[in-house]
């Protein structure tokens, strides 16, 4: 006799055991995961590095989704390190602070609002002609992980625009206000030709929490190293005070001060999970690890 399926009972058992089916299928998913992970860290970021691949604006991935980073700081064997000012606001120390830069014989990288330049244009034209460089911080400072990604190429270009029709120049460097940044952001910056920049080594001036404070903060950073970008700005309140002893200290510890432009590798490079940018093959000391931020953090003014 033909046994016959009673769906009754089959549906009733289905049923009864669906709880278990779900807890099992979610074990398994989660020890998936955690093997991906564990073998990320292990493997130093071999993994990520492997699925980025290698372009001139290469990214960091993950197994979940794949997160382009920014240039935190860059690995290299020379003891190197870039200074960088952000613009936005006011320009009440400029001057002083070129004057401290040309004294201690240092170049560094401005990142000027398009708002800035158009309110002070030969303090630009200054900028360049003592051998610093001019990056673009977007025209009006926003959130640009809020913006769609023409938004973001607006905010972009029409700086660009200005800078090359004031000096000539063609910028290749860009911050985010805020160091606020997500895909869209990175993607919009590199189809425009850009380099996105961010830090490992924040001064905390906006915090005016004093000179004492800036010096201390940078020049015994945890992530101070060959390689290292550090965040000022040129209108917070201490820091021209602390510029040229925090300079004078990096100096003791045997850095050489170079541009963003100078530092970075601007082609055939490749970003591991950190964000520090390297080449294959270079053998360096070991550096501290950068955290990079999530995306629509907040880390400046």
């Amino acid at each position: 006799m033909t046994n016959l399926i009673n769906i009754p009972i089959l549906t009733r058992k289905v049923k009864n055991n669906l709880p278990k089916f779900i807890k099992t299928g979610l074990a398994v998913v989660a020890t998936l995961l955690l093997t991906a992970i564990i073998t990320d860290k292990v493997t130093n970021g071999a993994l990520n590095q492997a699925l980025a691949g290698q372009s001139i604006f290469s990214s960091s991935s993950s197994l979940l989704m794949e997160k382009q980073l920014p240039i935190y700081c860059v690995k290299t064997d020379k003891k190197q390190i870039a200074l960088t000012f952000d613009g936005a606001w006011g320009n009440e120390d400029t001057a002083t602070l070129l004057e401290i830069l040309e004294r201690q014989n240092v170049t560094a990288t401005f990142f000027f609002t398009g708002g800035w330049i158009s309110s002070f244009p030969e303090d630009v034209k200054t900028i360049l002609a003592k051998g610093h460089e001019v990056g673009n911080h977007s025209e009006n400072h926003k959130q640009m992980s809020t913006l769609s990604k023409e938004q973001c190429k607006e905010e972009i270009q029409i700086v660009h625009d200005k800078v090359r029709e004031l000096t000539g120049l063609e910028m290749t460097v860009f911050r985010p206000p805020f160091g606020d940044y997500d895909d869209t952001v990175i993607q919009a910056a590199n189809e425009l030709g850009y380099h996105v920049i961010q830090w490992d080594v924040d001064s905390l001036d906006w915090k005016d929490y004093g000179v004492d404070s800036i010096i201390h903060t940078v020049t015994e950073h945890k992530h101070l190293g060959n390689g290292s970008i550090i965040l000022m700005h040129n209108g917070a309140k201490y820091t021209k005070d602390a510029l040229e002893e925090m300079i004078i200290r990096l100096k003791e510890q045997g850095y050489e001060f170079v541009t963003v432009s100078e530092l970075i590798y601007p082609e055939n490079y490749k970003m591991d999970h950190e964000g520090r940018q390297y080449v294959d093959g270079l053998t360096c000391p070991p550096q501290a690890e950068a955290t990079p931020a999530p995306s629509g953090t907040l880390r400046e003014y």
